[in-house]
């Protein structure tokens, strides 16, 4: 993942038994802002999967499809399709020139996809991603360890932590939770 995607800070976790992802809400086109109240994190496969995108808007609409399409051929198998996502994102001529990453949540699996082929699964399972990334990576990583809060809390001061540093990240978050985790 050599290629860093600006514009936007993706979080997602499993912290005590919940998994959430979430994301600011900030379009930026060149130095521009153009919204301020995007949706860039989805439930998928029935509610059973999160995702979230940095980079094109129009490129993460098409992996989103074409994610679902794979979570499908697999039974909802996350990892099974992120592999499948990455090798057709690598080879298909028409994808590998899309220019975004993805970050996926099941209720045990946490991966980073990437056009390059990469699918990494992190050793703490929180996945983050766009230029606000590391910055809500290691809010979250240190609010884990030392504070009592909950998962959506975490992210949610993980995120603004971020939109408090990066420029192409904003306050205005979209958090969700899968509703089977408690």
């Amino acid at each position: 993942m050599n290629k860093k995607i600006l514009s936007t800070t993706v979080l997602g976790l499993t912290h005590n038994g919940s998994t959430v992802i979430g994301s600011d809400g900030q379009v930026t086109v060149g130095q521009t802002v153009m919204k301020h109240s995007a949706r860039k994190v989805r439930r998928l496969h029935n509610d059973s999967i999160l995702a979230g995108f940095a980079g094109s808007a129009a490129d993460s609409f098409t992996l989103f499809a074409r994610f679902e399409e794979q979570l499908e051929k697999t039974r909802g198998n996350v990892e099974r399709a992120a592999v499948e996502l990455a090798r057709e994102w690598r080879t298909d001529k028409y994808l590998r020139h899309l220019e975004a990453l993805l970050a996926v949540l099941s209720a045990d699996k946490a991966l980073v996809i990437s056009g390059t082929g990469e699918v990494v699964e992190p050793d703490d399972g929180i996945v983050a991603i766009g230029s606000g990334g590391s910055y809500a990576l290691a809010a979250a990583r240190m609010l884990t360890r030392h504070s009592t809060l909950n998962a959506e809390e975490i992210v949610r001061e993980s995120l603004l932590a971020a939109a408090d540093i990066c420029i192409y990240s904003n306050s205005n978050l979209t958090v969700l939770e899968l509703q089977n985790s408690q």
